[in-house]
């Protein structure tokens, strides 16, 4: 991307941020985000902080609003590192691209990550506590203190099956469907995961979101094959 090349190794000026004030901004929003991962960010190509002349990184404003972006856009989509850095590059084009996967722009897509306490979840998904009750018994939806968007589009989709006779329980075999892709992912990931530097640890945490993207391409094949014969 454009702006990598401009940003790299040049003078740091004053009231750029370090790696650690960086992480104290960002982590009450991205728990799991630590130095390593930062790291990896950059030898990825998606974010350039300056470089002291001691090689000390320092990142600008912009930086920090670009790794907002792209953690959400991992965290809330699970999206893959090179589907993010597709649409990053669109941006530094100056062009105005959708968030991948939507009709929407990214802004809205990208400016509230919510968060959503019991009660509220059921009333912004039109349900009710019992079948958020059955979600969790069938585990469907798994139970927590805070809700995140992904939950309340999995109440949602709850809710209008539950109108056509779908109930929670009849979904637990999703469940164990989930878990023995799990079990293919964690294969596929035995050599990166063997290796126990940090870079690799991230290394390994992206191929996992990448592995899982196609096989959700295959999965939703599969389905429109199968709705296929079921056409008069």
């Amino acid at each position: 991307m454009a702006r990598e090349g401009a940003q790299a190794r040049q003078p740091a000026p004053a009231g750029l941020l370090s790696i650690g004030q960086v992480l104290a901004k960002l982590t009450p929003e991205f728990a799991d985000l630590t130095p390593s991962k930062l790291r990896f960010l950059e030898e990825q190509g998606l974010v350039a902080p300056a470089r002291t002349a001691s090689g000390y990184r320092k990142f600008c404003a912009e930086d920090l609003e670009r790794l907002r972006t792209i953690l959400t856009m991992q965290r809330d989509h699970y999206l893959p590192l090179k589907v993010i850095r597709g649409y990053l590059a669109d941006l530094d084009a100056g062009r105005s691209p959708s968030l991948p996967g939507t009709v929407t722009t990214a802004p809205s897509m990208l400016s509230t990550g919510r968060r959503f306490k019991k009660a509220d979840l059921v009333r912004e998904a039109g349900a009710t506590p019992m079948l958020l009750q059955d979600a969790i018994s069938a585990s469907v939806i798994v139970p927590a203190e805070m809700y995140e968007e992904e939950t309340l589009g999995v109440l949602k989709a709850l809710v209008e099956l539950q109108r056509c006779g779908i109930e929670p329980r009849h979904l637990r075999g999703f469940r164990a469907a989930a878990e023995r892709e799990l079990g293919l992912i964690e294969s596929a990931l035995m050599p990166v995961s063997r290796r126990k530097d940090a870079s690799s640890r991230a290394q390994a945490v992206e191929l996992a979101r990448d592995i899982a993207a196609q096989l959700e391409v295959v999965r939703g094949s599969l389905i429109r094959s199968a709705l296929g014969r079921l056409t008069p």
